[in-house]
Formats: C-alpha cells, sequence, structure tokens
C-alpha cells in the first residue's frame, strides 16, 4: 500500500472518529437538561431550602415562565419564596381540609403551587429558583414536585413523569426530594440530665437520574477526547509517512551507500592492479646537439 493510499485511509479514520466523538457530546447534553431539585434527599420533618435548577434546552427560544406545584397530599405548613432579581412570583394556595398542625401553631392553608414569570433564561443558560419549607412532612418516603416550563415561542415541557423500576428513564422526569427518617436518640443513662441529642446525619444523597445523566454526559466528553487524540495521532503518522527523509549533511547516507569491499581470503592482501609506469617524456634535439658538439 503506498504511502498516499494510507494518509487517505487515516484521513478517513480520523474523520469517523470526530463525527462519533460528535454523536457522543449531543447525546450527552440533553440528559442534563432536566429540571432538578437540590439537595436530593432531606431528613424528614426538618427544615430545608430547595433549589429548583431550571436549564434552558431549547436553541432559539427563551424560558419565559417555571410553575412548579407543591404536593398538598403531604402539606407543607410554611412554604416561602426567595425573590429572583428580573423576575416575579405568584403564590397559590388551597384550603386544608383537615387543619396541619406544628411547633409553630395551626395551619389551615398550604402552598399548591408556585409561578416564576417575567424574567428570562436564554438558550445556553440556566436559573436556580429557592424557596424554604418548614417543617418538611412525616410519613412519607418522598415528594414529587412536578415542573411546567414555557418558552417565549410557545412551546411548553411538562416535566411530570415519574420513573418506574425496570423501566428506562423517562423523557421529562419530574423532580423528586427523597424523604429519610431520623435516627431515634438513645435513652438517657440514669441519674444524668437529659441533653439536647442532635439528629444523625441524613443518609446519603440520592440525586437519581440527574447523577445518570450527568455520569452519562461525563463519559461521552472523556470517549470524545480520546478519540479526538487518536484521530491527531493518526494524521501525524500519516504525514510523516507520505514525507521524504532528507539525507544527512555529514555524508553518512552517502557512506552507508558506498558498496562495501570485498575481505581478503586467507588473510593476504588484495593485489592492486598492475598500472602501467609513466615513461619519461624524451627530449628531442638532446642527442643531436651531443653528436655536434663531439
Amino acid at each position: 500500500m503506498s504511502a498516499a493510499i494510507r494518509v487517505r485511509a487515516l484521513g478517513r479514520t480520523a474523520i469517523v472518529g470526530v463525527i462519533a466523538t460528535a454523536g457522543l457530546l449531543l447525546s450527552a447534553i440533553p440528559a442534563l437538561a432536566h429540571i432538578t431539585v437540590t439537595p436530593g434527599s432531606v431528613q424528614a420533618g426538618s427544615t430545608a431550602v430547595l433549589t429548583f435548577h431550571v436549564p434552558n434546552e431549547e436553541s432559539t427560544a427563551d424560558t419565559v415562565k417555571v410553575d412548579v406545584q407543591i404536593p398538598t397530599d403531604h402539606p407543607i405548613a410554611q412554604f416561602l419564596v426567595k425573590p429572583v432579581p428580573g423576575w416575579s412570583v405568584s403564590v397559590k394556595t388551597v384550603k386544608l381540609a383537615k387543619p396541619l398542625v406544628t411547633d409553630d401553631g395551626q395551619f389551615t392553608q398550604a402552598v399548591s403551587e408556585v409561578i416564576w414569570s417575567g424574567g428570562q433564561i436564554a438558550p445556553g443558560q440556566f436559573e436556580d429558583f429557592s424557596v424554604s419549607a418548614d417543617p418538611l412532612p412525616e410519613g412519607v418516603s418522598q415528594l414529587v414536585f412536578k415542573a411546567i416550563q414555557t418558552y417565549s415561542n410557545g412551546d411548553v415541557v411538562r416535566w411530570i413523569d415519574l420513573s418506574q423500576p425496570g423501566k428506562p428513564e423517562p423523557d421529562h422526569p419530574a423532580p423528586v426530594l427523597t424523604l429519610t427518617a431520623g435516627a431515634a436518640a438513645a435513652p438517657p443513662a440514669s441519674g444524668t440530665s437529659v441533653s439536647a441529642t442532635s439528629a444523625a446525619a441524613p443518609a446519603a444523597v440520592t440525586t437519581g437520574s440527574d447523577d445518570t445523566a450527568r455520569d452519562i454526559a461525563i463519559g461521552g466528553v472523556v470517549i470524545g477526547l480520546l478519540g479526538l487524540a487518536l484521530a491527531g495521532l493518526a494524521w501525524r503518522r500519516g504525514r510523516a509517512a507520505v514525507a521524504p527523509s532528507a539525507p544527512d549533511l555529514d555524508g553518512s547516507d552517502l557512506a552507508m551507500a558506498t558498496a562495501p569491499v570485498p575481505e581478503p581470503r586467507n588473510g593476504t592482501q588484495p593485489k592492486r592492479a598492475d598500472v602501467p609506469a609513466r615513461q619519461a617524456p624524451s627530449r628531442k634535439g638532446a642527442g643531436n646537439r651531443r653528436q655536434t658538439r663531439r
């Protein structure tokens, strides 16, 4: 195979590697475009600040409205919204069939929906919307916050699907907050005063589908970089195969190209070809002059 054919083959291999890399990177981008809630896990009965991370997954439109629905089957007594510059907020409440009693008193209403509007999330950007929940309900393992995202071109994305065990992740999963149970306090020893006992640290945060999507994206980026590196190496080797090697200036290449001298047999020196001896040029007229003098 000639050098030119090898270069063309390596060039095609490099192009295929670049295309595969781009495909992996593009496939990893949508995996990070979900609306998520952080932290992913909180102890039940505690007070927590929840942040809804809202990325813009459109390429030509802005996000202009975010609607988050708050579950009321396990209501939250006090639900406060943090202001976001450039955005206006609307809070909807429902009347509870049974009043909710906490350490802060009795509550007959609970927040059912929070709507942020009036702002803009441009393509390639995101915005965080934070709320305070006090206290988080007990007797339930998770809270599902269904969200609706509206774009400036009229598109509406409903993040309301729930993941099912043994099935692929849905295209538009709802943000889910896992609630963990606090560890029971050990009884005090006899004869000693009861001291304040802090609850055990919650279980490790489970971020669910968001962590899986992030791992897929990171894996795609790593594989893509390796593909680009291999493509560049193949291109450099192709260039090296085509480029002719220049002879050394010190004459070493010429010396190597010289035919070797055959070695003598039986240790004798090779005979030199007989070269006829040069004859001294004759001088015309010299003998005549000598005869004349005589």
